[in-house]
Order: structure tokens, then C-alpha cells, then sequence
């Protein structure tokens, strides 16, 4: 057995009579707003112009001078390599690295046709998680120095923009605790399909913010003005986005923008995500008026979510908690 997951075996009911996608317009590469933390955590009035109208307007960008050494970013992605490329049945077993059984993901069982599935493979963590991690004490350390730096740059920009908005809340330290958020590891091998599925399928991020390292091999984009976008990774950035919840906070203020990732041809790609979230009983709710939201806890969202992927395939989201 080879390391990868056995994608069309699996799901071969989804690969019967495929057609490939209707060809897409050549996506654009471009470059995101850059933010220079050093500067936006001195109070820079420039800078903190410049984020609120890329988070604003963009719902996505970059920062630079995050806090994250390259030393800790090198050694993640190796490690992520180590453990990826493990055979397929060593990391499809119970308590692979000691972990919870359904911490190690790949396909979509929900999905009823090939643009629901996604050609990858994930290793999702709670922070209560990483001590647990057994055999990999380079792995261990280099997620948790990842994760502590990440908690408090996510707080950190969730409430300027919460100030932006004129509202003082203690609403992130209060429910966004060390344990409430969670780091997804993704690997995409190479697809002799790619024309046919995507490595993520085009979605939202269910959180506050997502902070997001990826490797140099790209694929990231996002959907703007009915258009989807190639991000031109940069080296020295963490990349940056605006999650649904915090979309509900600002009541539309800051949006929460549809993104997928392509499937590689033939190279692998690795990335590394923090979502940044409250704890499952956070009351979410618009802190202006007329508010377009409905009151919801996470719990009701993450349940509606799966409800939704169970009945379709696909995630609804926000609008059903619209007024």
C-alpha cells in the first residue's frame, strides 16, 4: 500500500461515467493586501487603515512580521512531510500518533458527485491534542510554538476590527479560550484528475479568522467580484482570512469569502491551518442594527453545517440564520 489514501477505489461509484469540469477561465494571480503587524501593533494609523479595507473589502490578506520564526515554519512543513508520507494504513488506523481515531480525514463520504469531493488528506488537532502526539517530538513542538504565536495574533486582529466597528466587547477572551480552536495539517498529492476534482471544494470558513501557512507550490484561490483568483504565495507571510462568525459580529461589515484549492497536477502541496474559534456555547450575534442575523450558538452552526452535508453534500451556512 502506497502512502496515498485510495481515493478512486473508495469512492468509485463517484468516478463512473465522469465528465471533466467545463473549462474555467484562466484564474489571474495576484498579490493579497500585505499588513505589516510591527507596525499595526505600534498603532500605526496607515496600517491599520490598510487592514480595515483589506479585511473589509478583501475578506482575505497577508501579514508579515507575525512572530513566527522561518526556523519553526521550515520545520512544520518538514514534519508534515514525515508524517504524511507514511503509508496509507499506518495513518488510517485507530489512534494514529496516538491521537483521536477521527482526527485523520481524507475524501468526502457525503459527497454525491466529483465537485463535492476533495482530493486530500488532513490531520485535525484541538491544542488539547498536540501534548498527545506520540513519536514526533519535532512535530509537537514546532505545532505548539505555531499555535501560541497564532492564538494571540487572531485575537489580536479579531478585536481591532471588533474596535473598528465602535464595539468594546470582551467577547474573544472570554470565548475564545486555548482550547477552543483548532489546526488542520493538509496534504495534497499530486492528481492525474486535476481537471476533474479540486484538492478543497470552494467553501467558507466556519470561525472567527483562519490563519493559514502554506508551502511556495500554491493553489490557494478565492472568489471576488464573480471572478476566482490565483493568491501568489509569499514566503515571509502567514495568509489571513475573515471566518463566518466574524462576518455575523460585524453584520456584514467584514465578509467571509468563498475559497478552494486546486488539485496538483504533479507536485504535492502542504499547508497548515489555525481556525480560530469560540467555545461550542458562544452565543454569536451582530453588534449593529438593523442586525441580518438571527442569535445562534456555534453549536447550532456546526450542527446545521452537518445536517446540510449530510442532506446535499454541500454547506449552506450563514443564510440560514439570516432574518
Amino acid at each position: 500500500m502506497g502512502i496515498d489514501p485510495p481515493f478512486q477505489e473508495t469512492y468509485r461509484a463517484l468516478w463512473k461515467g465522469f465528465c471533466v469540469r467545463a473549462k474555467e477561465e484562466e484564474c489571474k494571480e495576484f498579490e493579497l493586501p500585505l499588513i505589516d503587524m510591527s507596525r499595526l501593533r505600534l498603532g500605526d494609523s496607515a496600517e491599520r487603515k490598510k487592514y480595515i479595507k483589506a479585511a473589509s473589502e478583501w475578506g482575505f490578506f497577508q501579514v508579515v512580521n507575525h512572530g513566527i520564526s522561518e526556523e519553526v515554519l521550515q520545520s512544520l512543513r518538514y514534519e508534515q512531510m514525515k508524517v504524511f508520507h507514511q503509508p496509507f494504513n499506518n495513518k488510517s488506523q485507530r489512534n494514529f500518533l496516538n491521537l483521536p481515531s477521527n482526527s485523520y480525514r481524507w475524501g468526502n463520504s457525503y459527497a454525491s458527485c466529483l465537485s463535492q469531493f476533495p482530493w486530500s488528506e488532513a490531520l485535525h488537532l484541538s491544542p488539547a491534542d498536540i501534548s498527545r502526539i506520540d513519536g514526533y517530538t519535532n512535530l509537537r513542538s514546532s505545532i505548539e510554538a505555531f499555535a501560541g504565536t497564532a492564538a494571540t495574533l487572531a485575537q489580536t486582529l479579531a478585536e481591532i476590527l471588533a474596535e473598528n466597528l465602535g464595539v468594546k466587547s470582551s467577547f474573544f477572551t472570554e470565548n475564545c479560550t486555548s482550547r477552543t480552536s483548532c489546526i488542520r495539517m493538509n496534504r495534497y498529492p499530486s492528481c492525474p484528475f486535476s481537471s476533474e476534482v479540486y484538492g478543497l471544494v470552494p467553501h467558507t470558513d466556519s470561525d472567527i479568522l483562519t490563519i493559514l501557512y502554506q508551502d511556495q507550490t500554491g493553489g490557494l484561490q478565492l472568489l471576488r467580484d464573480g471572478r476566482w483568483l490565483t493568491v501568489k504565495p509569499n514566503p515571509q507571510s502567514l495568509t489571513i482570512n475573515i471566518g463566518d462568525l466574524l462576518q455575523v459580529f460585524s453584520n456584514d461589515v467584514y465578509r467571509s469569502i468563498q475559497h478552494r484549492v486546486v488539485a496538483p497536477q504533479q507536485v504535492e502541496r502542504f499547508s497548515l491551518a489555525y481556525f480560530y474559534c469560540p467555545s461550542s456555547d458562544a452565543v454569536i450575534q451582530s453588534y449593529r442594527t438593523p442586525t441580518k442575523y438571527r442569535k445562534f450558538t456555534f453549536r447550532e452552526y456546526k450542527q446545521q453545517i452537518l445536517k446540510d452535508l449530510q442532506a446535499t453534500g454541500n454547506k449552506v451556512g450563514l443564510s440560514r440564520f439570516l432574518f
